[in-house]
């Protein structure tokens, strides 16, 4: 046989870049390459629509190896695996217990018990833990703040007694005081001094980690992407100076640091964060001078995010939360939470988490998913946003420590307010329809019904007092829909009408949008194929007890149709041009009020609507 490689293709010249510029400007007709092609993400920074090897060639990124120091391609060398994780509310050590062993035995091996602050005892745990080895799969734990270190203590005597291997155990205890002060506005600043004492406590278990950055609120609260990775990092840094400033370790310090982060939608920019934000730890460990470069490694557990999540059309958190899954999973996460679907509106039932369990098992077992390391490397498109995710996310940390730490930040609410502004801008871009929510403000299920269905609220085992700082206000992204399809559910849900009439394609275009505008707001809407004359139109659209008529044609003729179609309904119904045409004066001059269109506000303008219909 031939040892002769020929490379393919070589009689083929490869073309430059201005080539491909020059191409693509003649495709474009004209149309400015920056506002058509290039996006100009929330992230702060510009994304081209093509990338070449010459773009990546300066960035240190595609030099790094799996499991070596900074990190950015992984913590492992030879495989992708996590921990497939699910959450367990422990109010009863029984039903906990009974219910952890029966997802064991169905593709989990990471828990999670969140377990009340009073519930907290020797025995409590001695029941929760009964049978299961915890040597083999990872465990974890949260309680209430104040029961932590006691908590702690109760599971160091419960390994002892069971004499577990110290290493072999692998886990984390929960304990993150300043979310509080973020979150909740709640002063729990004595208990930092606890921080040190978790750690003391399990300085001789290598992989239990029990101090957590859980920068996933900041992404249920409607973060992006670059400020939960700025954030989470000064954060981190947070912890790890006080830390040493008590006189820990670097490297047992470190170690004891754990991260509990979220993921959207973005599919990309999601894969990229968590290169991003292991390449920017390591190097935020590496000024501390661990003896150790596996000190420097940042262990994440990710959670798919409720932010987005919906109430209305809830199946579709499904392909949410499957993309967020798959982005966590290539990115090379330690661990992972698949947030079931129906979360939003009701404690998760056996079927959704049986659903949450397999969206994982899918992508590890059916998708190999964890049998590659890092398959984004080398990608020119992920790399060039592994490496601007990082520069911005830099930026946020360095503006963070200039105003004295995270913890300062904190105290100010200088990280609250960009949270929330944040929030209240992606509502209000959500109002627009410049954030699409698939099945709420985009393309909504016609005739879905709530069927008592309402948002859940937040529960704490803590009392809950004043508050002593500003606090994060975390809303989802779908809830002001929500709550005004509701309102209209459960008081009179009017009738929409399209008068069709005129250009076939422009009539039928225009209705498809009427409906799915209106329909945001559960109003009943009922298309038609078109009529030959207004009063046809109208006379159908009363005898179908209508509550709005919307005329849909082209922005020609509504000259000629919407006037006198106006004036044939006669107040007997709320008129509505769908559309913004050229003579829309005119017929403004002629009284019809109501229009809409892409550059609408369609959640006040449902709004108004209601407030007209007096619903």
């Amino acid at each position: 046989m031939s040892n002769n490689k020929e490379r393919l293709f070589t009689e083929f010249q490869a073309p430059t870049t201005q080539e491909w510029l020059d191409k693509i400007q003649v495709d474009l007709k004209g149309a400015d390459f920056n506002k058509r092609l290039v996006w100009r993400t929330n992230e702060g920074f510009n994304v081209q629509p093509f990338y070449r090897r010459e773009d990546v060639l300066k960035l240190k990124t595609p030099e790094a190896l799996p499991g070596e120091f900074p990190f950015v391609r992984g913590n492992k060398k030879d495989n992708n695996e996590w921990y497939v994780r699910q959450n367990i509310l422990a109010e009863d050590a029984a039903a906990a217990n009974a219910k952890a062993l029966d997802v064991l035995n169905k593709g989990i091996d990471s828990l999670g018990f969140k377990i009340p602050g009073e519930k907290v005892s020797e025995e409590f745990i001695d029941t929760l833990l009964n049978n299961i080895e915890c040597e083999y799969i990872e465990l974890n734990v949260t309680t209430c703040k104040r029961h932590t270190l006691e908590l702690a203590e109760i599971l160091k005597a419960y390994f002892e007694k069971k004499g577990y291997d110290k290493a072999k155990l692998v886990g984390s205890i929960d304990f993150d005081p300043i979310e509080k002060i973020v979150m909740k506005g709640k002063d729990v600043t004595p208990l930092l001094d606890v921080t040190a004492r978790l750690v003391e406590a399990f300085k001789d278990y290598p992989q239990f980690r029990c101090v957590t950055v859980n920068s996933e609120a900041l992404n249920n609260a409607g973060a992006y992407i670059v400020q939960e990775l700025g954030y989470a990092l000064a954060w981190g840094n947070e912890y790890l100076q006080l830390l040493t400033e008590s006189g820990i370790d670097a490297d047992l310090a470190a170690s004891k640091i754990k991260f509990n982060m979220g993921v959207s939608e973005n599919y990309f920019m999601e894969l990229a964060k968590f290169r991003a934000a292991r390449m920017l730890w390591a190097q935020i460990v590496k000024q501390y001078e661990p003896k150790c470069d596996e000190s420097c490694k940042m262990v994440v557990n990710a959670t798919t995010s409720k932010y987005n999540q919906t109430l209305f059309d809830s199946y579709v958190n499904l392909l949410r939360s499957q993309t967020e899954a798959m982005s966590a999973a290539l990115a090379g996460i330690h661990s992972m939470v698949v947030t079931p679907f129906d979360a939003p509106y009701e404690q998760p039932n056996d079927f959704s988490e049986r659903i949450a369990r397999n969206q994982q098992l899918l992508l590890k077992e059916e998708c190999h998913f964890g049998a590659v390391v890092d398959p984004g490397a080398g990608s020119y498109y992920i790399e060039h946003l592994t490496d601007s995710l990082a520069v911005e996310g830099w930026k946020i940390f360095l503006q963070v420590e200039e105003d004295g730490g995270f913890l300062a930040a904190a105290k100010d609410g200088k990280v609250q307010d960009v949270i929330n502004a944040t929030n209240v801008k992606r509502h209000g871009d959500a109002a627009k329809r410049k954030e699409f929510i698939l099945g709420t403000n985009q393309f909504p299920n016609f005739t879905e019904v709530s069927d008592g269905k309402t948002a859940r609220q937040c529960a704490c085992c803590c009392q809950e007092e004043q508050t002593d700082f500003k606090a994060v206000k975390a809303t989802r992204l779908a809830a002001d829909f929500e709550d005004l399809r509701i309102h209209t559910e459960n008081t009179r849900v009017p009738v929409a009408f399209m008068l069709t009439i005129g250009n076939l394609a422009m009539r039928q275009a225009r209705a498809q949008f009427s409906c799915n505008f209106l329909a945001c707001a559960g109003y009943k809407v009922v298309d038609n194929l078109g009529f030959k004359t207004v009063e046809e139109g109208v006379d159908a659209a009363l005898k179908a007890n209508a509550d709005i008529v919307v005329i849909c044609s082209s922005d020609d003729e509504y000259a000629e149709y919407a006037i006198p179609a106006f004036k044939y309904l006669d107040n007997r119904a709320m008129f509505v041009v769908a559309g913004a045409p050229a003579c829309m004066e005119d017929l403004k001059a002629a009284g019809i009020e109501n229009f809409i269109h892409v550059r609408c506000n369609v959640l006040d303008t449902l709004r108004e609507y209601n407030a007209k219909l007096g619903i």
